[in-house]
């Protein structure tokens, strides 16, 4: 950040005093017209790209006077900040457009979005896709007339009256609905365009240069059924057309990656009316859930973790008591009464743990006891939001709970980092670290959580990975580190977690015996990796874009004889190969070999070998890998060799 710094008192710039009712557009004019000076200042290389600015720490229009403010920073599209504020002005420049092409449409609600805007309209006419171009070329039109965009104070009053005037009830609504009492309110112009909005925005619409529409949907007006349907618009803006670009590129390559397609086309799981939301998992994706499973199995038991498992229904008395019933109910899911015990799927869990270790007396010699749990759990998902793998109504969690005295928090901490670092390390991800302290609603002393607090953010400092502080988001029992996984098309995807709990163990009266002799309420770590084995899966699917590293592969060997005659001896590779663990396949039909290589291809299969004559002869095979291509001929037992390598150290090309 290259700051402006203004003395106090007077402000002063280039020889030009003001009593600080100077813009900031105009002391960005006086600086563009001064380039030796803005060098001297360190600010030279925002100004031509300058939208916005922060002053003292607050997003603000150019336009706005500089008052008392001592430290300026020029925002441009290439900041964070400063492109949601582009992106946001993108949405006024859509709304303006569409107006103009169809007169009599109301302007709802437009934001800014993580990768570019939208805007919810209620438009005069059919809409559709078809119109998008038309749109797009509008808007173009507009950024071209360099419309200056101001920003207006009006009384609730005179605006509550104006959109009444213009029958525009979705600016009334907001006004008397969601904007409280009667403080003023900020009213955005440009051109024949008038918005209610806060801002920030752009000084002028030629700043707003790349963008494109892509798609509608609809959206009921503050998302509510009981509402009327609208159509929101959807685009994306970035700072240069190279962004855009590449945004779009990955779009595209996302669509060939959704795990959905390769999930079938690759015989991975499926889905069927008869369990809506619940996964099928078929042979080919259960061989990747058991490597998984297997990965996940020996890190932990390098790690003196123990594994449990706990049914899948429980008494609703359980739910009760760890409070599920109170604030999840709505998301569970409950069997039929049975001899007067209402029995609930479980959505979580901790409390079957909870279970098993008050089944007996523990000493604080026992601790720290790591526990691991595969166990499925059902939350209820609306079948709107169910998503292939990402979103289902049944799981399994790789949960564990780990069983400590308070002295034991930050080395138990530092070892689930450990564990999260090396898992995600083996399947190929880059990940960011979120830290997320004490919310304002939240139970046990002030005593526990500065001593959760401080242990989360020295085990943090301790590990040395860099993370971000996001004060005030922890669970409201405890604090938490959460883990974000950036996949091979930048995206991100939350799924791990670590979580302190101080009270679940309140709640179900958890103890240890200390060294004095009396009881003790320990405290427990909640921690998952994969989060959700079927997410996880479907991250992995679109991650390697169903070309999976050999160790996770469903099929790690593809056996193609060049004809018939070659069968016999292809069977006798096929059966080497698999009692060597290479998971191995053979493609007999009589199709001609080109054909049989493009299927083999397709199947995503790390190796095609083709047998014929001369493998035969010299008993070798001509591997062919599906990234690096057509290899040397190897020996049979070379070639065993090189494949279980490649399993036993899981690498990933």
């Amino acid at each position: 950040m290259s700051l402006l710094k203004f003395p106090q008192g007077e402000y002063a710039l280039n020889g030009q005093s003001t009593n600080g009712q100077q813009t900031f557009a105009e002391v960005l004019k006086i600086l563009r017209e001064d380039r030796d000076l803005a060098k001297k200042l360190g600010v030279h290389e925002k100004l031509d790209g300058a939208i916005a600015v922060l002053a003292d720490g607050v997003e603000m229009d150019l336009s706005t006077a500089i008052n008392d403010t001592k430290e300026v920073d020029f925002l441009t599209a290439q900041d964070e900040k400063g492109l949601e504020i582009y992106r946001h002005s993108m949405a006024h420049l859509m709304a303006q457009a569409l107006i103009r092409l169809r007169p009599g449409t109301k302007a709802a609600m437009g934001p800014a979005t993580k990768d570019g805007f939208y805007y919810d309209f209620d438009i005069v006419g059919e809409f559709g896709e078809s119109d998008l171009p038309a749109l797009q070329k509008e808007m173009v039109k507009i950024t071209k007339e360099s419309l200056p965009i101001t920003r207006e104070i009006w009384s609730k009053a005179d605006a509550i009256k104006y959109f009444t005037e213009q029958n525009d009830i979705y600016k009334v609504e907001i006004l008397n609905d969601i904007i409280k009492g009667d403080e003023p309110v900020s009213i955005y112009k440009q051109g024949d365009f008038l918005d209610l909005c806060r801002g920030v925005h752009v000084p002028n619409t030629r700043a707003l240069k790349v963008f494109k529409l892509q798609t509608l949907a609809g959206a009921y007006w503050r998302g509510s059924e009981n509402n009327k349907m609208l159509t929101r618009i959807y685009g994306t803006a970035w700072a240069t057309k190279e962004e855009l670009e590449l945004y779009l590129f990955n779009i595209e390559e996302a669509k060939k990656r959704d795990h959905r397609k390769l999930g079938k086309e690759l015989k991975l799981f499926g889905f069927h009316e008869e369990g809506l939301g619940l996964p099928f998992w078929y042979p080919n994706g259960m061989v990747l859930k058991n490597e998984m499973l297997k990965f996940m199995r020996e890190e932990l038991d390098q790690r003196d973790y123990i594994e449990i498992e706990t049914p899948t229904m429980l008494k609703t008395s359980l739910w009760e008591t760890s409070g599920h019933m109170e604030n999840y109910k709505e998301n569970m899911f409950f069997s039929s009464t049975k001899e007067d015990e209402i029995l609930a799927l479980k959505p979580m869990n901790c409390p079957g743990g909870i279970i098993w270790y008050n089944s007996e007396p523990h000493s604080y010699k026992e601790l720290p006891l790591r526990v691991a749990e595969f166990g499925k759990v059902h939350r209820y998902e609306r079948s709107g939001q169910l998503n292939g793998l990402i979103r289902v109504r049944g799981f399994t969690q790789d949960d564990a709970h780990v069983f400590m005295t308070p002295e034991q928090i930050e080395d138990e901490i530092v070892n689930a980092m450990d564990l999260v670092d090396k898992t995600y390390a083996a399947y190929g991800f880059d990940y960011l670290i979120e830290f997320s302290t004490r919310p304002e609603k939240s139970i046990g002393s002030d005593e526990m959580w500065n001593l959760a607090e401080k242990s989360l953010q020295s085990a943090l400092d301790r590990f040395g990975k860099k993370y971000t502080l996001n004060a005030g988001d922890g669970a409201f029992y405890g604090p938490k580190i959460d883990y974000h996984l950036k996949d091979a098309l930048g995206r991100t995807h939350q799924c791990g977690t670590i979580q302190l709990d101080m009270n679940l163990p309140e709640r179900f009266n958890m103890t240890y015996t200390g060294s004095d002799g009396a009881a003790h309420t320990l405290v427990m770590i909640h921690r998952a990796i994969y989060g959700s084995l079927e997410r996880f899966a479907g991250i992995l699917i679109e991650h390697f874009g169903g070309k999976f590293p050999v160790w996770l592969a469903p099929v790690q060997v593809r056996v193609l004889p060049v004809s018939e005659k070659f069968n016999e001896y292809s069977a006798e590779i096929r059966n080497v190969l698999k009692k060597a663990g290479i998971r191995t396949e053979i493609d007999k039909s009589n199709e001609k070999l080109g054909y049989k290589i493009r299927q083999a291809t397709m199947s995503k299969a790390p190796y095609i070998i083709v047998l014929g004559e001369k493998e035969v002869a010299e008993n070798t095979v001509s591997p062919r890998h599906y990234t690096r291509g057509e290899e040397a001929s190897l020996s049979v037992e070379d070639f065993i060799k090189k494949v279980k390598e490649e399993i036993s150290t899981r690498t990933n090309i």
